[in-house]
């Protein structure tokens, strides 16, 4: 067995040990790394940010927040139209976040996660070998033209979440093994952007924009920790959220955003589209990424697997198989079926 399967993070089960155990129950000969699912309000990926880190923040003010529900507030979107919003409060240089290395709570989770991952490793629930995998959004998923509008309040709130990010990034690597541990960034917005540009922010659209913080970031790895990438076409309102008509944009910010972590970089995640025509699939031969392994995000419409994992196979002869993303907003009733799509296209690809 390889590492010929990738889940991309998120899993909707209720506690962190279900997750694993029936991760790796199904899968876990499969897998280089393993999630702690994402659970509780990680689940909705960066929305739990707008209530937990940025609404009262002293220098943010909350333009709009989600509608009541029968005289109740909403914390967590129902839709692209019922969001949270803000924007930067006069004279404010640069937005900064206190309590450095737990503000965002990625760190908290993942050493608390990291227990129930080493406990099911010694009880032999996890194979030897795989790593404990943390999924973290990249800097400008969260700090976007959706949750933030007015286009200069980008420059004045990026830099203070990327050191946030760092620090909850050095607590990280300060409590888990190193050899045990596997970063994988989360990319959505800069996927969009570099297809879709968006009017009135400049610079948006280029490939320079997004790299540039995953270069930095990356860099503060070890050596000894793997390195992983999810690009995404987006799920919030229904996946996709665009569908583009080939994956050219995306293998150029692939190719970018490895360059630009300056290492070693193990596996890079890429979506794909209920499409079987060769044209959509070409440009995956232009990448550029040395040893890093390739997954692709096959495992969805099960009636057309085959044929697209052929079309795939045409310019890119070797990868391994994802779905297209996390499985927080599916149903956790829906869960078993899926895992059991992981097994019959692992059968069907020959890994």
């Amino acid at each position: 067995m390889g590492h010929d399967v990738l889940l991309v993070g998120s899993v909707p089960f209720d506690t962190v040990e279900d997750v694993m155990r029936n991760c790796s129950s199904a899968l876990g000969s499969h897998l280089a790394a393993l999630p702690d699912g994402e659970v509780g309000e990680r689940r909705s990926w960066v929305l739990r940010l707008s209530y937990q880190v940025f609404n009262g923040h002293i220098d943010l003010e909350t333009i709009k927040r989600p509608e009541r529900v029968n005289g109740v507030e909403q914390l967590m979107p129902r839709s692209r139209e019922d969001v949270w919003l803000f924007r930067v409060k006069p004279g404010v240089d640069m937005v900064r976040f206190g309590n450095p290395g737990y503000r965002l709570g990625y760190a908290k989770d993942a050493v608390n996660s990291y227990f129930v991952f080493k406990t099911l490793r010694e009880k032999g629930i996890i194979p030897q070998g795989v790593r404990f995998q943390i999924s973290m959004p990249m800097v400008n998923s969260v700090i976007r033209p959706l949750t933030f509008p007015e286009a200069a309040d980008l420059a004045r709130i990026r830099p203070g979440y990327e050191e946030a990010i760092a620090a909850e990034l050095d607590a990280i690597l300060s409590a888990i093994p190193h050899d045990d541990l596997a970063i994988q960034w989360d990319c959505a917005w800069e996927v969009s952007a570099v297809y879709n540009p968006p009017d009135g922010y400049p610079g948006e659209g280029d490939i320079e924009t997004h790299t540039a913080p995953i270069g930095r970031l990356s860099q503060r790895l070890p050596e000894a920790v793997a390195l992983g990438f999810h690009f995404c076409f987006g799920t919030f309102g229904g996946w996709p959220r665009f569908a583009p008509d080939d994956l050219g944009c995306a293998v150029e910010l692939v190719n970018a955003a490895v360059k630009a972590t300056g290492q070693r970089v193990d596996w890079v995640h890429i979506p794909a589209l209920d499409r079987t025509d060769d044209a959509f699939y070409a440009p995956l031969a232009d990448l550029d990424i040395g040893d890093a392994r390739v997954y692709l995000g096959l495992i969805h419409s099960m009636d057309s697997f085959s044929q697209r994992l052929q079309a795939a196979r045409k310019f890119l002869p070797d990868f391994g198989i994802a779905a297209y993303c996390g499985f927080g907003r599916i149903a956790p009733a829906e869960i078993p079926a899926i895992l059991q799509d992981h097994k019959t296209a692992l059968e069907i690809a020959g890994q």
